[in-house]
C-alpha cells in the first residue's frame, strides 16, 4: 500500500474533503466512521497494538474504507502524534469510557485547544455523566432502560433482544452520525467545534417518539403482542410456511389488507379486519393457509403486490432477492458479500473504500506520512507507533 493510495483512498461521497481521527473502539464507534468513509470522508484508525476485541481482520467490514494505525496511547509521544493529527482534522470520534481520553492527553480540552474548529464526537452507552456514567454495559443493558427492550418480541412473558441493531446502531451510531454532521455544519457558520455527547441510552429512547405519542394518547398497551405494529394484529405478524420457513404480514390499511386476503385465497371467510372479538380466528385462519404452501411459491403469489407481504429471508439469502439485486444493496467486494453504503446522492455517490486492514498496523507507516506526521520512522524505531507485516 503506497502513501498515494493512502491518501487518495478515499471515494467520491458528499463527505470527501473531511478529514476525520478515529480512535478505535467497538461496535457503534467503528459502524459511524464506516459511515463516515462510505461517505467520503478520509478517515484515519487509530488502534492499540495487537488491535481490538472481537476485531475480524481482513473479514471486519466494519473497518473498512480507511487505514489503521497502531499507537501505543500509553506513551505520551502518542498523544502528541494524534493531536497533530487532530491539528489538520474537521472530526474526532472516541468510544471509551468518560475520562479515558483525557487521561490519555486527548481528551476535549487539548484536541479542541490544538484546533478550535473540530468536532469531538464521544460514543458511549451511557453518557458522558449520570450515575451510572462510569459503569460497564452493553446494547441489551443500555435499551433496556429506555423502555424500549420491554416491548420487544413476539412472546408475552420474556422480551426479546434483536441482536445489537437496535442499541449500538440504532441509537447508538446513527446519532454520533447525525450530531457529526450537525456540528460540522455548524462549524461552517460559527468557526467554532464543539463536543457531540452520544449517548446509546438517548438515541433509543428518541426512537421511541410514536410509541411515547401512542402511550399518551392512550392508543398503546405496555403489553407485549397487544398492539398495532408489536405481533398483536393477526394482519401484521409472521407467519410460518410449509417448509418451516417464515412471511411477515404488513397489511394494515384496508385496501392492502383486501388483497392480502384475496391473494391468500381466504377473502370470503376471513373476519372483517377490525373486528376484534374474532382475532383469534383470523390469526387460526392466516396460520393454517399459509401452511398449506412452502416460503418459495407464497413468494410467487406476492411478489410486487400491495398485500404488503414478504419473505423473511437469511442474510445469506438476501442477496439473492431481485430487488436486493437490482438495487445492488448487499455486494460482493474483496470476497466479502457486505452492504453497500447508504444512502444515495444523485452526484456524489457515496463508494467503497479500501478493504479491512488485514492487522492492526498494517497501514501505520504509510497512513502517518500521507496525513503529514514527522519523523515516523523515529515514532517507529521508539514503539511509540508500531507497523506490522500486512
Amino acid at each position: 500500500m503506497t502513501q498515494e493510495s493512502i491518501a487518495l483512498g478515499q471515494g467520491r461521497g458528499p463527505l470527501k474533503g473531511i478529514k476525520v481521527v478515529e480512535i478505535a473502539g467497538i461496535g457503534p464507534g467503528p459502524h459511524a466512521c464506516t459511515i463516515l468513509a462510505d461517505l467520503g470522508a478520509d478517515v484515519i484508525r487509530v488502534e492499540r497494538p495487537g488491535g481490538q476485541l472481537l476485531s475480524g481482520g481482513s473479514h471486519d467490514v466494519l473497518t473498512r474504507g480507511r487505514p489503521s494505525v497502531a499507537l501505543n496511547l500509553k506513551d505520551p509521544a502518542a498523544a502528541e502524534v494524534v493531536l497533530d493529527l487532530v491539528a489538520q482534522a474537521d472530526v474526532l470520534v472516541e468510544g471509551m469510557r468518560p475520562g479515558v481520553t483525557e487521561r490519555l492527553g486527548i481528551g476535549p480540552d487539548e484536541c479542541l485547544a490544538r484546533n478550535p474548529r473540530l468536532v469531538y464526537g464521544r460514543m458511549t452507552g451511557w453518557g458522558q455523566e449520570g450515575p451510572w456514567s462510569q459503569a460497564a454495559g452493553h446494547d441489551m443493558n443500555y435499551i433496556a432502560i429506555t423502555g424500549t427492550l420491554h416491548g420487544l418480541g413476539q412472546v408475552k412473558e420474556t422480551p426479546q433482544f434483536p441482536a445489537n441493531l437496535v442499541g449500538d446502531f440504532g441509537g447508538g451510531s446513527t446519532y454520533l452520525v447525525i450530531g457529526v454532521l450537525a456540528a460540522l455544519l455548524e462549524a461552517k457558520v460559527s468557526g467554532k467545534g464543539q463536543v457531540v455527547d452520544a449517548a446509546i441510552v438517548d438515541g433509543t429512547a428518541h426512537l421511541n417518539l410514536m410509541l411515547a405519542g401512542f402511550l399518551a394518547g392512550g392508543t398503546f398497551k405496555e403489553e407485549r403482542v397487544s398492539n398495532l405494529l408489536d405481533g398483536g394484529t393477526p394482519f401484521y405478524s409472521i407467519y410460518e410456511t410449509a417448509d418451516g420457513e417464515h412471511m411477515s404480514v404488513g397489511a394494515l390499511e384496508p385496501q392492502f389488507y383486501a388483497a392480502f386476503v384475496d391473494l391468500l385465497g381466504v377473502k370470503d371467510e376471513a373476519p372483517g379486519q377490525f373486528d376484534f372479538d374474532r382475532f383469534d380466528e383470523m390469526r387460526a385462519l392466516f396460520a393454517a393457509r399459509f401452511k398449506e404452501r412452502t416460503r418459495d411459491e407464497w413468494c410467487a403469489v406476492f411478489d410486487g403486490t400491495d398485500a404488503c407481504v414478504a419473505p423473511i429471508l437469511k442474510f445469506s439469502e438476501a442477496v439473492d432477492h431481485p430487488h436486493m439485486k437490482a438495487r445492488e444493496i448487499l455486494v460482493e467486494k474483496d470476497g466479502i458479500v457486505q452492504p453497500a453504503p447508504a444512502p444515495r446522492f444523485s452526484r456524489t455517490e457515496a463508494t467503497l473504500g479500501r478493504p479491512p486492514a488485514p492487522k492492526a498496523g498494517a497501514d501505520t507507516r504509510a497512513a502517518l506520512e500521507a496525513w503529514g506526521v514527522a519523523d515516523v520512522d523515529g515514532l517507529i524505531e521508539r514503539g511509540v507507533a508500531v507497523q506490522v507485516d500486512a
